[in-house]
């Protein structure tokens, strides 16, 4: 998402809520609407499948407190437009501001608001260091495989990561062991340096420091300065319930530990679904075939048929059912996000059998004599010797 269309959209309108709703609220709304607006339940219709990806977008925003008060600072900050320092007097957009490729600093005015709008970064970006305000750690990405039961349920698994940590000799300092880094004489430590242009002020890494604040004079050998080393640990990542195969996870919060106290990077997990032996997966439905025998298709039966994790369900197979006929068992799917489930989608084949005993053999005989008068290729034969018209 564009940071114009992160101030410019109206969540709380989306959902139709009012400003001060409380999280509860929006949940329940979103509910709500996520039920209505479904793209299973509204099959075909792109409008319908444009709106649920609206009011999903405005749900991970207003029902993260973080995200929320975020968002609501830079519409109250930039909602009305941006104006220049000074009273100039002449509104600006604050997209056009923020996308300008003409002239100006290195730095841009994207590094002006980049602390407020840090989304979107790639894996292993580290974020801006703004004035006071320490590095934020870097993203990392991993894998992790799991057996489709616990892709259904959710599960805690233990992830073992190599990343960059503060270095142990230096303590993250940089500088060797006996002495400090001195504050840096260009930046004044804040790590930035401003340039003023056209009434405008544009800010970028101190080129001195590196954007950290400190000039090592003395590196630390074991980490050449850096003050990060590589480190193993191991943590504890949920995995949500009805999570796909090659679904991407965001753990907030626990990729590579900041620098000077900012906060640490994201973990991005994409997570690798085992096979069932029994059943499959469609969208948010589970699907299993079940195999049923002759005279059942024919003649019609009530089918026991196996549910993920619970009792078997009886489902009514009809008379005359063709072999490959799927039929629909409601809310026995994949968890969905608004609490509810997929259904499960059940296909009987029928079981031809390897050996007959001689009374089967009789009743078949019986059974074809009987229907011989009804030619079930009649129809394909003349397609055929007419052309397919």
């Amino acid at each position: 998402m564009s940071t114009k269309d992160y101030v410019e959209k109206d969540y709380y309108k989306v959902l139709g809520v009012a400003k001060d709703a409380t999280t509860a609220d929006i949940k329940k709304t979103y509910r709500k609407l996520a039920r209505q607006y479904h793209p299973d339940a509204n099959r075909g219709d792109a409008k319908a499948e444009e709106k649920f990806k609206e009011i999903s977008e405005a749900y991970d925003v207003l029902s993260d407190d973080k995200r929320r008060k975020e968002y609501d600072e830079a519409r109250s900050l930039f909602g009305g437009g941006f104006r220049a320092p000074g009273g100039g007097g002449f509104p600006f957009d604050l997209g056009d501001l923020l996308n300008n490729q003409g002239g100006g600093s290195a730095g841009g005015l994207g590094d002006l608001f980049g602390g407020l709008f840090n989304r979107g970064r790639t894996p292993g970006q580290p974020g801006p260091t703004t004035a006071g305000v320490g590095r934020r750690g870097t993203d990392i990405e991993s894998e992790a495989s799991i057996s489709f039961m616990q892709s259904i349920e959710g599960v805690t698994i233990p992830l073992r990561m190599t990343s960059e940590q503060p270095c142990t000799a230096c303590s993250g300092t940089g500088a060797k062991a006996g002495t400090t880094p001195r504050v840096c004489p260009t930046c004044s430590g804040t790590g930035q340096t401003s340039t003023n242009q056209g009434g405008f002020a544009f800010s970028e890494p101190c080129r001195e420091c590196k954007g950290r604040g400190l000039v090592v004079d003395t590196p630390c050998p074991t980490c050449n300065g850096s003050g990060r080393a590589a480190s193993t640990r191991t943590l504890q990542a949920r995995i949500p319930s009805g999570v796909k195969d090659g679904q991407r996870i965001r753990l907030k919060g626990k990729g590579a530990p900041g620098e000077r106290g900012g906060p640490a990077g994201d973990l991005y997990v994409v997570v690798h679904v085992k096979p069932h032996a029994v059943f499959g997966r469609d969208g948010d439905n589970l699907t299993v075939t079940v195999p049923v025998t002759f005279p059942e298709a024919v003649l019609g039966a009530d089918i026991k048929v196996p549910v993920l994790g619970g009792m078997p369900v009886t489902v009514k197979l009809p008379p005359g059912s063709a072999n490959g006929r799927t039929m629909r068992v409601r809310g026995k799917g994949a968890p969905l996000r608004d609490g509810g489930r997929g259904d499960l989608l059940v296909t009987f084949e029928v079981a031809v059998p390897v050996k007959l005993s001689d009374e089967a053999k009789t009743a078949l005989e019986s059974f074809r004599t009987a229907t011989s008068d009804h030619d079930v290729r009649a129809d394909l034969l003349k397609q055929a010797k007419d052309g397919g018209a």
